[in-house]
C-alpha cells in the first residue's frame, strides 16, 4: 500500500490525474475501471486538460464503470452514464464503443450482470481501477455484508448511501433503491488500484478501512488485501489514520 496525503482536494486530484496519465502514456490500450461522484470530478478535469494539451489519448483505452443505478435512463442527469459524459468522455477522443457502463434499464437485470462480467473478462480484465469510498465503506455500490467473492450484481442501497446521494435528485424518495454494480472479486481482480477520499467526513471510515481488521462489515477493508493499492486522501481525510502508520507508507 502506498498512502500520499495533499494538503488540499485539488492538489489530491491532480496527482490522480497524475498516476492515471502516467499509465496511459506507458500502456496506450490501458484497461481503466472508472468511478462517479465529486471526488472524482477534479482527476477527470485534469485529464481533460491533459488530453487537450495533447499529453495523452484515449483511442485505444477501453473503460468500464463500476454501477449504475436500476431504474433510470442513462440520459437522467442524476445517472452515471450522464455523469461521465458531462465530466470526461464528451471532451475526450475516447470511441464510443470502448465505453462500458451497467444498463441499469435492462429487461433482464440479472442478465444484464452476467453480460457485464463477460464483456470485463473479454477485455483481459481492468488494468487500473479508480475507487472512492462510501461513508459505510462501501467501493462501488458492495454495502457492508457483501461478500468478497461477489462479482458483478443487483443490490439494496442502504439508507445511509441513498441519504448521501440525495444531493444529485433533490431528495432521497427520489434516489433509486438498487443499483448494478461490480462486485469485490471484480474489483480486486484489478491489477493495480487507486482509493481517493476527500474531506473530514470520510476520515473514519478511511481509518477503519485501511488500518481495522479487514471485514465485510467495511467492505473497503479488503482493499489491504491488494498488492498494488496508492491510497490518495487529503489531510482532513487522512486525521483519523494513526500518527504511526505513515513512517513506512507515506509518500508526500
Amino acid at each position: 500500500m502506498r498512502i500520499y496525503v495533499a494538503d488540499t482536494e485539488d492538489e489530491m486530484a491532480y496527482h490522480a490525474a497524475g498516476v492515471i496519465s502516467d499509465r496511459l502514456i506507458k500502456y496506450p490500450d490501458t484497461t481503466l475501471g472508472l468511478a462517479t461522484g465529486g471526488t472524482m470530478i477534479g482527476p477527470y478535469r485534469y485529464l481533460v486538460q491533459m488530453y487537450e494539451r495533447g499529453i495523452i489519448s484515449f483511442k485505444s483505452v477501453v473503460t468500464f464503470n463500476l454501477d449504475e443505478y436500476v431504474g433510470i435512463e442513462a440520459s437522467h442527469p442524476a445517472s452515471f452514464h450522464h455523469f461521465m459524459y458531462e465530466h470526461l468522455f464528451e471532451h475526450i477522443d475516447i470511441l464510443p464503443q470502448n465505453v462500458h457502463i451497467p444498463d441499469g434499464m435492462a429487461n433482464d437485470i440479472q442478465a444484464e450482470c452476467k453480460r457485464y462480467d463477460c464483456a470485463i473478462k473479454e477485455h483481459g480484465g481492468i488494468d487500473l481501477q479508480i475507487l472512492g469510498i462510501g461513508l459505510n465503506g462501501h467501493i462501488g455500490f458492495n454495502e457492508p455484508g457483501t461478500p468478497f467473492g461477489t462479482t458483478t450484481h443487483v443490490v439494496d442501497l442502504t439508507e445511509t448511501t441513498r441519504a448521501a446521494n440525495a444531493r444529485f435528485f433533490g431528495s432521497v424518495e427520489d434516489v433509486p433503491k438498487q443499483a448494478v454494480t461490480m462486485g469485490i472479486k471484480n474489483i480486486m481482480q484489478s491489477r493495480s488500484i487507486i482509493l481517493m477520499a476527500s474531506g473530514e467526513a470520510k476520515a473514519d471510515i478511511i481509518a477503519k478501512a485501511l488500518t481495522g481488521p479487514v471485514t465485510q462489515r467495511v467492505p473497503a477493508s479488503v482493499l489491504q488485501l491488494h498488492p498494488q493499492l496508492t491510497v490518495i486522501l487529503d489531510r482532513q481525510a487522512a486525521s483519523s489514520m494513526p500518527k504511526d502508520y505513515f513512517d513506512c507508507s507515506f509518500v508526500a
